[in-house]
């Protein structure tokens, strides 16, 4: 099968994952495990899953030249990225988290423009005013709270904060994809993950009663270590191989689908004119400042 259609199922197959996500990791906070001990479980559990298949890939050695950029992806895709999605899901709604996340492509854009120099147009910046102004909605005109949900505004807006760190994350990873292999990549970025996340979330991760926990919550956990943060990195990491940052950006516009229908499905969440509203804006947003490049970048 040729490589950029696998590339593409692998996008596909990492966003439906995230999709499903949004609820499935909201069920289990914070009755049986905080926003960042959680992270801790991913991180950890992740590294281990990577190290145990590193003799399975390539022998390489980083480059000493490479560390520093090595270095800035784990804080910004293995801490930062991570610990305010979580905390934002433990204040916010599934489908809040959903539609706001989409605003990483205009994200994407911005940096590449700054890091890259890629030019950005007129068009490009209207998407980018309403992607952004559709998020910001979300953040001013949400319901402070609901069940489940006890600052949604804040919640909001750390998922903004989510977006830009997973943005940046996207195009300052992209050069190592080309010399590394996947799996080289992802034991040494989760390894550093582990101890950068360590000293914000070790009293939370200690706190979980491991030993009492119901299947419920068990299954949930499982999947975001295997499916959300093993599986899905892994995806996209090999999808980077052969698309570009911009172009993997662009699959997130599957997750709010994704998400919303799962939500609904499930009674975790439920549509609003404001969600609706916002939603709107932000999908015309991306797909103005996606078009063009969707269409001549692979």
């Amino acid at each position: 099968m040729d490589k950029r259609l696998l590339a593409i199922f692998a996008a596909t197959g990492a966003s439906a994952i995230y999709g499903l996500n949004h609820t499935i990791a909201k069920g289990v906070m914070p009755s049986h495990i905080e926003a960042f001990g959680f992270i801790m479980l991913r991180v950890l559990g992740a590294a281990i899953l990577f190290w145990i298949l590193s003799p399975f890939a390539p022998k390489e050695k980083v480059e000493k030249k490479d560390w520093p950029r090595m270095l800035c992806c784990a804080i910004f895709g293995m801490c930062i990225n991570m610990l305010f999605f979580f905390k934002g899901l433990s204040l916010s709604t599934p489908i809040n988290s959903s539609v706001i996340i989409t605003v990483s492509p205009v994200m994407v854009l911005i940096l590449a423009s700054i890091i890259l120099k890629e030019k950005i147009t007129l068009l490009k910046g209207v998407g980018i005013a309403f992607g952004l102004s559709g998020a910001l909605a979300l953040v001013v005109f949400s319901t402070d709270s609901v069940t489940n949900a006890p600052n949604i505004p804040l919640g909001n807006l750390m998922f903004i904060v989510n977006a830009f760190s997973y943005g940046l994350y996207l195009v300052i990873v992209k050069p190592l994809t080309k010399k590394y292999h996947a799996i080289t990549l992802m034991k040494w970025l989760f390894l550093m993950g582990v101890f950068l996340n360590l000293p914000v979330t070790y009293s939370e991760f200690v706190a979980v009663d491991w030993f009492h926990l119901p299947f419920d919550a068990m299954w949930r956990m499982a999947f975001v270590v295997a499916g959300t943060t093993f599986s899905t990195y892994l995806l996209n990491i090999y999808a980077l191989k052969q698309l570009s940052a911009s172009t993997i950006s662009v699959f997130i516009y599957l997750q709010p689908l994704i998400a919303i229908i799962y939500a609904i499905l499930v009674g975790a969440d439920q549509l609003t004119t404001i969600k609706v509203a916002a939603g709107l804006l932000v999908f015309v947003g991306v797909y103005l400042v996606s078009f063009k490049k969707t269409k001549t970048r692979a």
